[in-house]
């Protein structure tokens, strides 16, 4: 592990402490759909606690362009049934991670891992060749990103689960 990765986990830590986030991920009880809130966590609340979750794998947030993302494409291999991912709610400013995972999912990386087209800072993601591959052919990302109406976002839902 780098000196700049290290710095990076540092900080990260440090954030959770000062800015403690009040949820994480939310259990559903559907098999092949998803949603992401990016930086959306009122959103990601008013989900959770709806009917919506009986079809959802799992909602939660996208916290970063880089290690957000390898948890993502870790947890979608491993998760097989799960076919589709609903971007919405706001990108976060200043790491734009939805923007990294579109771009990982149209572009793919270079062979250092950097997600190819993306305006993340960092778009640098460490999963290897092998399961971005097979993330990019099981999951379409649906792209709602700034979409924060629950209707429009359960219609979508309810039109992939059909």
């Amino acid at each position: 592990m780098t000196i700049k990765h290290k710095m990076e986990d540092f900080a990260g830590e440090v954030c959770r402490i000062l800015f403690p986030i009040r949820v994480d991920v939310f259990k559903g009880h559907g098999k092949n759909v998803s949603i992401c809130t990016l930086s959306s966590i009122d959103l990601l609340l008013k989900i959770s606690g709806g009917d919506l979750m009986k079809y959802l794998v799992i909602a939660g947030r996208l916290y970063s362009e880089n290690k957000g993302i390898d948890q993502m494409v870790d947890y979608c291999i491993n998760n097989s049934e799960l076919k589709y991912i609903i971007l919405c709610g706001r990108d976060t400013p200043g790491h734009y991670p939805g923007d990294a995972l579109i771009n990982l999912i149209k572009n793919g990386t270079d062979a250092c891992g950097k997600i190819l087209g993306s305006i993340s800072p960092n778009p640098f993601i460490c999963s290897p060749v092998e399961n971005i591959v097979k993330f990019k052919e099981q999951v379409t990302v649906v792209d709602m990103r700034n979409c924060f109406d629950v209707g429009a976002i359960s219609e979508t839902v309810y039109l992939l689960t059909c």
